[in-house]
């Protein structure tokens, strides 16, 4: 009679691995893919880095001027006999150092221009806010308007109230 011992025996050929093999396997599968994935990204993501052509850098775009009115006070049209009065305070927003000398040359004039367009005005022309709008716009327009046939148009950004008040 014969007698085995475990360690004698032997496994069988072909027989499944354990539990702790398939994990090993699936976990090596996993990292494998995942390494292909992030080699493929890296990759591509430079490629296409490499090929996209450098975007000229933009010039930095000229830092606005601003230059201050002194504040000016006008009479205004009045339909129902009563004196109105606006005390009006005015930035000007000037694309350039250059555009600012032109206009402190031309001041006397610009003031002139200025005053004779907001005697014109109504107060209740100037009591909502689309009338504030209008009137900045029309006020940009007539100081870029040029002194002489020779001279070109000035260039006004903005006109933006520091005063306005309307009695």
């Amino acid at each position: 009679m014969a007698t085995t011992t475990a360690s004698q025996q032997a496994a069988p050929q072909g027989a499944k691995p354990g539990p702790m093999k398939r994990i090993l396997v699936i976990a090596l599968i996993a990292i494998l893919a995942a390494a292909a994935a992030g080699g493929a990204t890296w990759f591509f993501m430079s490629r296409h880095a490499a090929s996209a052509p450098a975007a000229p850098a933009a010039a930095p775009a000229a830092a606005p001027v601003y230059y201050a009115l002194e504040p000016m006070t006008v009479n205004l049209q009045s339909d129902d006999g009563e004196s109105h009065y606006l005390r009006i305070g005015l930035t000007l927003k000037l694309d350039s150092q250059a555009t600012q000398d032109a206009l402190v040359a031309r001041m006397p004039e610009i003031r002139s221009r200025v005053l004779l367009a907001l005697s014109n005005k109504h107060p209740s022309d100037l009591a909502p806010l689309d009338g504030k709008r209008a009137l900045a716009t029309e006020l940009a327009v007539l100081i870029s308007q040029p002194s002489g046939p020779n001279e070109k148009p000035m260039r006004v950004d903005d006109v933006l109230f520091t005063e306005f008040v309307v009695q």
